[in-house]
């Protein structure tokens, strides 16, 4: 008989087993779920409710003038009207900010309505100016660019942020990974080089599962919650989460401009945030194998995407961000035709703009989020970006080899060329 190695001994039981706190995946799954239980309920109920019952003059004037300034609900206070406190989105609020470290998060219509209040209360606080860097998502390019919310803006690079700083300057902007590149940037740097002006990192492409902002220093972290948060493609929503000073403010800017969040829409998002960190890890996983597959195919002039060798000259993965995401963008060596051909020639991934849904999107940056960037700071007209999905990695490759085979003819002296045996390819240089 064979011997049986002895067991190792249990540990002990009761509260030893306990983390001294909740592992993220676990923080993502019970955010905001306090009181429910006690409650009766086993999920958020949603409440449509526009308007609530007052307790009494003084009380609903009270509790009216406490939430039209920023004020969270009290005890006692009437939540008056939804566009000054909403429940369930409350607890979406308190769940992401658990996720993102923050002492708090408001909860916007959209993206560009988060970021447009941010702007609001930089403006209306006598920091008009901002401090960007580029590339960055063309609706934030574009609001910034135009100045339709009263700021001005330097585009700047990394290196040029403390030069760039002037008294009136009340914000420092960056995305990180970058859109649509995928570029990385040192959040920790940038903060040392901004001093005391307020960080704001759109944390979009990486999420909270990837990277933490205010781990690096950040004051406030934006999303897109349309994106990877709900994660399906059926709920708008942005977010601002950082500390309560701030929150204050934004609650204010939300409650007199009415950029809220719908409560269905709080419901999705809140649901969405409970899978968020398997959805992220799958897709990043297959994003992975898909950049490894497609580097030094010849139609290709560059595949952007942090994860390849040479793409993170700053060392910032596993430092910064706990991986590199599922967005790719591809260069295509046939420059504006090539994209446009292999854009259109994909069948199952879906030519559409946004990203971070559960399915594969394509889209042309230079032509549709990008387009309103100015000419010099555009992305170039070759480059496609990709969101990877949860389709099966050799289903999505399928398709993509198929496109690319299309644009095969397509290069800018228009030599034609034959597609090699990609599976070896050669590492790709550093992206600028």
């Amino acid at each position: 008989m064979t011997p049986t190695l002895p067991l190792p001994p249990l540990p002990p039981r009761g509260p030893a087993l306990r983390p001294s706190a909740p592992h993220p995946d676990t923080v993502a799954v019970h955010g905001g779920m306090a009181g429910l239980t006690a409650a009766g309920s086993h999920v958020p109920v949603i409440d449509l409710s526009t308007t609530n019952p007052l307790a009494g003059v003084e009380c609903g004037g009270d509790s009216y003038e406490n939430l039209a300034t920023g004020g969270t609900i009290r005890e006692g206070d009437s939540a008056v009207y939804q566009r000054l406190w909403q429940p369930g989105v409350a607890r979406f609020e308190t769940a992401l900010s658990a996720l993102e470290g923050t002492e708090g998060t408001v909860a916007f219509a959209s993206g560009m309505a988060a970021l447009a209040a941010v702007l609001i209360a930089s403006v209306a606080g006598g920091t008009p100016h901002v401090v960007a860097l580029r590339p960055i998502y063309g609706g934030t390019d574009h609001v910034l660019a135009t100045g339709l919310l009263g700021t001005t803006v330097s585009w700047v690079d990394p290196d040029g942020v403390a030069q760039a700083i002037r008294p009136d300057t009340g914000l420092v902007i960056l995305e990180s990974p970058a859109n649509p590149t995928l570029a990385l940037t040192d959040i920790r740097a940038v903060v040392a080089a901004a001093g005391s002006v307020p960080v704001l990192v759109d944390n979009t492409f990486a999420t909270p599962v990837l990277q933490r902002p205010v781990d690096s220093g950040a004051t406030l972290v934006l999303h897109s919650a349309t994106k990877f948060l709900g994660g399906h493609g059926d709920v708008m929503g942005g977010t601002v989460s950082g500390p309560e000073h701030w929150m204050v403010r934004l609650r204010q800017v939300r409650a007199l401009t009415g950029g809220v969040l719908h409560p269905f829409a709080a419901y999705l998002l809140h649901r969405g945030l409970r899978t968020l960190p398997v959805r992220v890890r799958a897709q990043q996983a297959t994003a992975g194998a898909v950049a490894e597959r497609l580097a030094g195919h010849p139609a290709l002039a560059r595949v952007l995407y942090p994860g390849l060798p040479g793409q993170d000259p700053l060392g910032l993965l596993g430092r910064q961000a706990n991986g590199a995401g599922s967005i790719i963008a591809l260069d295509l060596a046939g420059g504006f035709d090539a994209a446009v051909r292999f854009t259109e020639a994909c069948t199952l991934i879906t030519h559409a703009v946004s990203l971070g849904g559960v399915d594969s999107l394509v889209q042309h940056p230079a032509s549709l989020t990008h387009r309103p960037v100015e000419a010099g700071a555009r992305p170039g007209a070759g480059i496609v970006r990709l969101s990877i999905g949860l389709e099966h990695v050799d289903d999505l490759l399928a398709d993509i080899l198929a496109a690319l085979d299309v644009v095969m003819d397509v290069t800018p002296d228009g030599a034609k060329v034959v597609v090699p045996n990609t599976a070896a390819a050669e590492p790709q240089d550093a992206v600028a």
